[in-house]
């Protein structure tokens, strides 16, 4: 039978586990579907308007949004349905190993990121954007709408589900995990984009990855 477990930010930590938490509070501060709704839109949203950035000055990500941008700028395919079904095998997984509510979820979100990365364009338009803004400012931007998601049981598909997976079921820390993974990925697009854009690209996972490893953390947060 699958191992299932349940993404949350309370997992246990190898250094400390979780803060004790009396067994009527958890109803008390489980999500509403409003909660859940509002967190898997703004979520998508800040991702979303990164992957725009990103497009714009010519960078990437990692996970399978960084797949997604290589076809994207080798085929000039659409980012948003590149991606869609880049995701696609990995609901199998989260349906298997981390569960129903979650890889639901996490359908609805990296829905949300392909109709905003694909008609976001037609709203939003930045005449000049340097590389290494983009690179901060969109790390900060994605991180912060991957921890919205991933305290509202929810991802963006790829990386994320194995980095959640991997803190829940051995106390690995999701933001390294995340991080690792998505600068492999980013190192994979140098026969893309000149090093100079890899390097603003990696920087931008490395921000990511040190937002979601300082904010990320298990018993800090109790909501499920």
């Amino acid at each position: 039978m699958a191992h299932t477990v349940t993404p949350s930010a309370s997992a246990p930590a190898p250094a400390a586990g979780p803060v004790p938490v009396a067994a009527d509070d958890g109803a008390a501060l489980r999500h509403g579907a409003y909660e859940d709704a509002q967190a898997l839109f703004t979520g998508s949203l800040f991702v979303g308007i990164t992957m725009m950035m990103f497009a714009q000055a010519g960078l990437l990500t990692g996970s399978t949004a960084g797949l997604a941008f290589v076809l994207h700028y080798v085929t000039g395919w659409s980012f948003g349905a590149i991606y869609f079904v880049i995701n696609l095998p990995f609901y199998w997984f989260a349906w298997q190993r981390i569960g129903r509510v979650f890889t639901i979820k996490t359908f609805v979100s990296v829905g949300i990121l392909s109709l905003i990365t694909e008609f976001g364009p037609r709203f939003i338009h930045i005449d000049y954007l340097h590389p290494a803004f983009a690179a901060v400012a969109g790390g900060l931007l994605m991180g912060a709408g991957l921890l919205f998601l991933a305290r509202h049981r929810s991802s963006l598909g790829g990386a994320t589900i194995a980095s959640l997976y991997l803190q829940e079921r051995y106390g690995l820390r999701a933001g390294k995990v995340q991080m690792a993974i998505d600068c492999a990925v980013v190192m994979l697009a140098l026969w893309v984009l000149p090093w100079q854009r890899v390097a603003w690209s990696v920087l931008a996972a490395v921000v990511m990855g040190v937002f979601l490893a300082v904010s990320h953390r298990p018993g800090r947060y109790h909501g499920a």
